[in-house]
C-alpha cells in the first residue's frame, strides 16, 4: 500500500516546524532545522489537530435558540447544544449584532478575544476580530494584557517607555562580554523559554545563558522556588517570600546610600526625584529605615544576605532584571519601578552589560540580538468608539456598568454589556477568581465565540462557529525578538465544517454592509502579500536584503542577519541626556513622578514603595490561609492551548493539575505524592495532584495555570485550575493589571472517591466522552 507523505513548513508560538501529512492526517511536527532547542510541546499538536473535542459545525444553546435573549444565562455551560447549519448561524451572529447595535449603540458590545490565538499574523483571531467590529461600528476593547499590564502602564511614566518589557533589552552578546553578576528577581526559568508571541525559528535562551556562564558571569536567582534556576547553571540560589521583592531591592538600596557606594552623579545627572526616594528609604520621611535587618523581616532573607548582593553589585558591572511574574501582584507596580532606582542608584544603566532588565524567564527571545527591523503585522484598524476597559476588569465590568472607576490617570464607567464577541482566546483561563467571572458571563445578552476545540469558553457560549487551527489554512509569522520570518503552509483541510476565521468575518461584514471595509478588496493570499510587502519595505529601509514573497513562499523563510553591534538599553542616553532625552516629562528617568503624584492613588506612591499585598504570608489572612500559592506558567503547554494534548495529559497527577509542596507543609497536612488534596480560600476550591518538592520553600505552594476549568460546583473546581483560588482586585488605580499572584490558600487531603474530570467531554447535544492524548 502506498503512502501520500506530504511536508509543510508552519509555525506556532512553541516554535517553528514542518507538518508532516499522511494520507491526509497530521502525523509529525518536526522541529525546524535551524532550532537549537525545540519545544516538546510539538508533540501534542497531530492528537489535537485530529480530536474528537474539535468544534465541527456550527452550534447553538438550546436555551438561546428557543428564547433568544430572554434564555436562562445560568445555564451557560451546562445546557445542551444544537448543531445548525452555517447559513442558519450566521443568520443568527448577524442578527444579533444589528439588534443589539441598534437597540444599545456600538458600546454594548464588547470585543474580547484576549489570547494568544495564532502565530500567523493574518489569521490572527483578536486582530480580526477588532477589524471586524471595528468596521462595523466599533466596540468596547481591552486595553494592556495579562501579561505585563502593570509594566506597560507604569514604565512610560519612569522612562519613557515600556519597550524593555517586550524583549528590547542590553543583548546577551553585550552580557556576555561585560557582565560579571547577573540579579534574577522572580527567577530564571527556561520552561518559559519554550515560548516567543509570534513564534520563532530558534529557541535561544538556554544556549545564551550557558554561555554567560561560560564566560564567568554569575548568576543569582532570587525566587521562591528553587525550580526557576537552570539545572547546570551553578548559580546561587536565594529563597524569598512571594511578593517581597520590593522590600529586599529597597533593603539593598539603603545598603548602598547609607555605604556611600551609590552614584551621586548619575542620580544627579540623569534621574529626577532621588532625594525624597532617599529619605523614604533612609526613614526620615517615616521614621522607619528600609535598612537590611527591615528587609529581613518582610522578605525572610538575610540581612547579610541582602547587604552584601548590594556591595557587590556595585562592585562589579551587574545587570539587574525581573520576570514579569513580579508585576502580575497586588501593587506589581513596585518592583519593576525598585528595581529601576536600584540599577540607577548603582549607576550602570547604558553602560554595556549593565543597568536593568525585564522578562528573562519569561519568554523566548529577551536580550536576543536582533536588528531592529519590523516583522509581520496586519492592524485591526481604527475603532470609531474609541473606548476600552482594562483587560484584567472583565468581570468587573461585566458585574457593575455605569460603576466609576480609575486608570491611568482617567476617570471613567463600565459599560453595559449586552453581547460578546470572543475569539481566539480562554477568558475561563487567563481571568482570576473564575467563580466572579461566571457571575459576569451571564449578564450579557448574547455571547458568539469562534473555536477550534470545546474549551471551557465555548461551552459558555451561545453560538458557537467553528474555526481552523493554524495547519488549515495559509499565513505568515515571525516575532520582533527573533530573526526569522517563517511562511506557515496550509497542510489540512479544514477539519469538519470549520472555516477561517477570516472568511467567517468576511461573510457577516458582507451580510452587514461594511465587507469592503473589513477586506479592503484583498483575498487571503492578497493579504500575505500585502503584509510581507510591508516588512520588507521596512528591511530595506533598515539595508536588509530580503526575498521577493514567492522566493520566501517556496522556501519557507527568510532571515535577518545578527546585527551589527551590541544592543545596550539607553546607551545614547547615558551618553548624553540631553541630546537623546527619555520621554518622561523631565526628559530623565523618574523616580519620583509629578505626573503619578498629581493623581493622587493612594495605592500607588509617586516612588517606589513597600506596600503589602492584600494576601501575602505576613499578611492577617495568614492565620486562615497560611500557604501563598504561586501560579507559574506550565511546561507542558502554552496557558490553556493543547491542555487536551498528549504531553499536558501525561504530566497530570490522578487527572489533574499538580500542585507543589515543601516535605514539612505535606507532613503537618497528611499529604502524600500523588494524593489527590484540595486546594482552597473563600474564594473557591479546586482538587489536584499532589507533588512533593523540597525545591518549594517551606510556606508556598507552587501550582501551574492551564487546566481547563471544570467546575462541578461554584464551591469545587475538579481539574485543578488555580484561577479560581487567584484574587480579582487591580494592581493599583494606576495600571488596574491582574493581581494574580497575591493569593493564600489551604490544602487538605481529599477523602473518599474524587469526583471524576469532566473537562474534556463534550457537551450534550454534540457527541460522546472524547478520549484525550492521543498522538493521532
Amino acid at each position: 500500500m502506498t503512502t501520500d507523505t506530504r511536508r509543510f513548513p508552519s509555525l506556532s508560538h512553541w516554535g517553528a516546524f514542518t507538518a508532516v501529512v499522511q494520507d491526509g492526517r497530521l502525523v509529525d511536527c518536526e522541529p525546524f532545522e535551524r532550532d537549537s532547542a525545540p519545544s516538546a510541546i510539538l508533540s501534542s499538536m497531530p492528537g489535537m489537530v485530529h480530536s474528537p473535542l474539535r468544534v465541527r459545525r456550527p452550534a447553538v444553546r438550546k436555551g438561546w435558540l428557543e428564547q433568544r435573549e430572554g434564555s436562562d444565562r445560568t445555564a451557560r455551560g451546562s445546557d445542551a447544544f444544537v448543531e445548525v447549519s452555517w447559513d442558519k448561524a450566521l443568520e443568527l451572529v448577524a442578527g444579533e449584532l444589528g439588534r443589539v447595535r441598534g437597540t444599545y449603540g456600538d458600546s454594548a458590545i464588547f470585543g474580547g478575544s484576549y489570547g494568544w490565538s495564532s502565530a500567523g499574523r493574518l489569521h490572527h483571531a483578536r486582530t480580526l476580530t477588532h477589524r471586524f467590529l471595528n468596521s462595523g461600528g466599533g466596540c468596547i476593547n481591552q486595553a494592556g494584557n495579562y501579561s505585563w499590564g502593570a509594566a506597560q502602564f507604569l514604565l512610560p511614566h519612569v522612562i519613557g517607555t515600556y519597550t524593555p518589557v517586550t524583549g528590547r533589552v542590553t543583548d546577551w552578546e553585550s552580557v556576555i562580554a561585560h557582565t560579571r553578576l547577573f540579579i534574577a528577581f522572580g527567577g530564571l526559568a527556561l520552561r518559559n523559554a519554550q515560548i516567543t508571541s509570534g513564534g520563532a525559528g530558534d529557541h535561544s535562551t538556554a544556549a545564551w545563558v550557558a554561555k554567560a556562564r561560560a564566560a564567568g558571569v554569575d548568576f543569582v536567582v532570587i525566587s521562591p522556588t528553587r525550580g526557576d534556576v537552570p539545572d547546570d547553571l551553578d548559580a546561587r540560589w536565594i529563597p524569598i517570600r512571594p511578593n517581597t521583592d520590593t522590600a529586599m531591592m529597597l533593603g539593598m538600596l539603603h545598603t548602598l546610600i547609607d555605604a556611600g557606594r551609590h552614584d551621586r552623579a548619575f542620580v544627579r545627572s540623569h534621574c529626577v526625584g532621588f532625594e525624597p526616594l532617599a529619605d523614604y528609604v533612609m526613614g526620615v520621611t517615616d521614621g522607619l529605615p528600609k535598612d537590611a535587618a527591615w528587609a529581613e523581616g518582610i522578605t525572610g532573607v538575610p540581612a547579610e544576605t541582602v547587604r552584601q548582593l548590594a556591595l557587590d553589585a556595585a562592585a562589579t558591572r551587574s545587570l539587574l532584571t525581573c520576570t514579569w511574574s513580579l508585576q502580575r501582584a497586588h501593587h506589581g507596580e513596585q518592583p519593576y519601578w525598585t528595581c529601576i532606582a536600584l540599577a540607577a542608584a548603582i549607576g550602570q544603566i547604558g553602560l554595556p552589560g549593565g543597568g536593568f532588565a525585564f522578562g528573562h524567564g519569561s519568554m523566548n527571545g529577551v536580550g536576543n540580538p536582533r536588528p531592529n527591523a519590523p516583522g509581520p503585522e496586519m492592524g485591526s484598524g481604527a475603532n470609531p468608539l474609541g473606548k476600552s476597559i482594562p483587560v484584567s476588569r472583565l468581570s468587573d465590568m461585566l458585574l457593575y456598568p455605569g460603576q466609576p472607576y480609575e486608570f491611568n490617570g482617567r476617570h471613567d464607567t463600565y459599560p453595559d454589556i449586552q453581547m460578546i464577541y470572543w475569539a481566539g482566546g480562554n477568558p475561563f483561563h487567563h481571568h482570576q477568581d473564575l467563580n466572579k467571572l461566571v457571575r459576569g458571563w451571564q449578564k450579557p445578552q448574547t455571547v458568539v465565540v469562534h473555536e477550534s476545540w470545546w474549551t471551557p469558553t465555548a461551552r459558555r457560549a451561545d453560538i458557537v462557529l467553528p474555526a481552523t487551527t493554524t495547519l488549515e489554512r495559509n499565513d505568515i509569522g515571525g516575532s520582533s525578538r527573533d530573526r526569522f520570518v517563517l511562511a506557515m503552509h496550509q497542510a489540512l483541510p479544514p477539519q469538519g465544517e470549520s472555516r477561517n476565521d477570516f472568511d467567517i468575518y468576511r461573510e457577516l461584514a458582507a451580510m452587514a454592509g461594511h465587507e469592503a471595509a473589513f477586506t479592503e478588496g484583498r483575498n487571503e493570499m492578497d493579504w500575505l502579500r500585502h503584509i510581507f510587502d510591508g516588512m520588507a519595505m521596512g528591511w530595506a529601509r533598515g539595508g536588509f536584503a530580503i526575498p521577493d514573497f514567492d522566493t520566501f513562499w517556496a522556501q519557507g523563510f527568510a532571515e535577518l542577519p545578527p546585527p551589527e553591534r551590541d544592543f545596550v538599553l539607553f546607551d545614547s542616553f547615558r551618553e548624553d541626556p540631553v541630546a537623546h532625552a527619555l520621554k518622561t516629562p523631565s526628559g530623565k528617568i523618574e523616580l519620583y513622578s509629578e505626573r503619578i503624584a498629581g493623581f493622587a492613588y493612594a495605592d500607588c506612591p509617586p516612588h517606589p514603595t513597600w506596600m503589602p499585598p492584600a494576601e501575602w504570608l505576613g499578611a492577617e489572612a495568614a492565620d486562615t490561609w497560611p500557604l501563598h500559592l504561586v501560579t507559574s506558567q506550565p511546561a507542558d503547554k502554552l496557558h490553556s492551548q493543547m491542555d487536551a494534548g498528549a504531553l499536558s495529559v501525561a504530566a497530570k497527577v490522578a487527572s489533574r493539575e499538580r500542585v507543589r509542596i515543601n516535605p514539612a507543609d505535606a507532613a503537618a497536612r497528611g499529604v502524600s505524592a500523588g494524593d489527590v488534596v484540595r486546594v482552597f480560600n473563600d474564594r473557591g476550591s479546586c482538587l489536584a495532584g499532589a507533588v512533593i518538592d523540597d525545591d518549594v520553600m517551606p510556606g508556598v505552594v507552587v501550582m501551574s495555570t492551564g487546566a481547563w476549568f471544570d467546575p462541578q460546583s461554584t464551591s469545587l473546581e475538579r481539574h485543578g485550575n488555580p484561577n479560581v483560588l487567584t484574587m480579582d482586585v487591580g494592581t493599583s488605580q494606576l495600571a488596574q493589571a491582574p493581581s494574580a499572584l497575591s493569593a493564600l490558600v489551604e490544602i487538605e487531603g481529599w477523602t473518599g472517591t474524587a469526583p471524576p474530570v469532566q473537562a474534556f467531554d463534550l457537551p450534550e447535544g454534540i457527541g460522546a466522552r472524547a478520549p484525550v492524548g492521543d498522538t493521532v
